[in-house]
């Protein structure tokens, strides 16, 4: 974990505020988006002379879905910004979370080794004799 808690307090406080950064998220996306150039084959074309990149660029988003990979192209312009912005926005909400899960951990942890007081005085006072099964079966006359 990144910061050190020194106790449960603190543990909670941290534990609220990423809850609320999480709900604070906007549109998300996984994925990796890729400027591609790529050249036509044409001998007399621009991008066949040496150190041309290339026509484009064009973009495209790659994930994995399901255990394949699934690339989607994105138009040039305005969408490109827009998924740079989502692609960043998963990237917190990776981050977030995994603190989440840290601290959560942490708490849980500090739970077992320091119990809560109210814990020991809701345990049952029942009697303590223990309960015996009663024979369902008819004597014999």
């Amino acid at each position: 974990m990144n910061a050190t808690y020194d106790n449960s307090k603190q543990l909670a406080a941290r534990r609220q505020a990423l809850k609320a950064a999480l709900s604070e998220l906007g549109d998300l996306r996984p994925g990796q988006l890729t400027a591609r150039f790529r050249k036509c084959g044409k001998p007399n074309c621009h991008c066949a002379t040496a150190g041309d990149p290339g026509h484009g660029p064009s973009f495209s988003l790659t994930r994995v879905v399901a255990g394949k990979t699934v690339t989607r192209i994105i138009p040039a312009g305005p969408a490109v910004a827009q998924t740079q912005a989502q692609l960043e926005e998963y990237r917190r909400f990776r981050a977030l979370s995994h603190e989440l899960v840290e601290v959560s951990e942490a708490l849980c942890e500090a739970s077992l080794k320091h119990p809560p007081a109210a814990a020991d005085a809701a345990q049952k006072k029942g009697s303590k004799k223990t309960s015996r099964l009663r024979s369902r079966t008819k004597s014999k006359r």
